[in-house]
């Protein structure tokens, strides 16, 4: 016998598992640091702005060093892997060969190794190539581990897309590259949204790889910020929950300006190939 209550009532417990932790961080942004580890889930009675005022403000100018660095690491890496991961994508989908199920074995394994796992030995190649600790390095590190993500999207997206219109573009005189840019990437929008906007959130939240690469004293992001504005001894929860509200505005907006193209980009290439 189904009881209709219970799909109500799973919705409001999953919800509230979702905004629980939400609360407990727009409460206590606006709350006098004191009263935090008094009344951690009170409402912030009366509002105050100093905690993101004492952000904003800090002499050392880590917030505004590590949004820069998070902001400038981010927008690089999800730039190069758009636009490698389309062209890779492209040519696994209008290619049936050997050496490109072969490729494609390779990017799978990819998608199942841990970036922990081979943190190690890229620190080491890192350390070769003099980018260790440096912007740079990151970057590469993140491209190189991201791609396969990334073809496996658009090369998915790329089989729900008509091969006729290459071909009478190629019949026209356009070359390849002609092709993929004016022809197929055009239509690529709503796998180009979510692959940016998965790529964008999970490098934008990456904490163990830029701590390690950047160093620990070299370079930060918002995410190892929010880590070093913690001391051993004691920590002003104020700041980090400001830090933690402040480091979550771009990605926010990043993913409202995008989300029209969200859900067709991830069921855009479920439905053929």
């Amino acid at each position: 016998m189904t009881r209709p209550w219970i799909r109500p009532v799973v919705a409001i417990f999953v919800s509230a598992l979702f905004f629980v932790p939400l609360y407990l961080v727009l409460a206590n942004v606006f709350k006098r640091g004191d009263l935090i580890s008094k009344e951690p889930a009170a409402p912030p009675v009366p509002p105050t702005l100093d905690n993101i005022e004492a952000v904003v403000s800090r002499p050392d100018q880590l917030f505004w060093v590590s949004l820069t660095n998070s902001i400038l690491v981010t927008t690089l890496s999800v730039a190069v892997l758009t636009v490698l991961s389309a062209m890779l994508g492209h040519y696994l989908a209008r290619t049936r060969s050997r050496w490109t199920r072969v490729l494609t074995l390779v990017l799978l394994s990819g998608l199942m190794i841990p970036p922990q796992v081979i943190l190690i030995p890229i620190s080491d190649v890192l350390q070769i190539a003099n980018l260790m600790t440096t912007l740079q390095g990151l970057i590469l590190f993140n491209v190189g581990y991201y791609v396969p993500f990334g073809v496996f999207v658009f090369a998915g997206f790329i089989r729900a897309v008509p091969i006729e219109l290459e071909e009478a573009a190629v019949l026209d005189g356009a070359r390849r590259g002609q092709v993929f840019w004016r022809i197929v990437f055009p239509l690529l929008r709503p796998a180009t949204a979510s692959v940016m906007i998965f790529l964008g959130v999970w490098i934008w939240n990456d904490f163990i790889d830029p701590l390690i690469i950047l160093g620990p004293s070299q370079g930060t992001t918002v995410t190892t910020g929010i880590y070093r504005s913690i001391g051993q001894y004691q920590a002003d929860f104020g700041s980090v929950f400001a830090l933690m509200f402040l480091a979550t505005l771009p990605v926010l907006i990043f993913y409202l300006f995008l989300q029209k193209h969200f859900v067709k980009g991830l069921t855009g290439g479920a439905t053929k190939g």
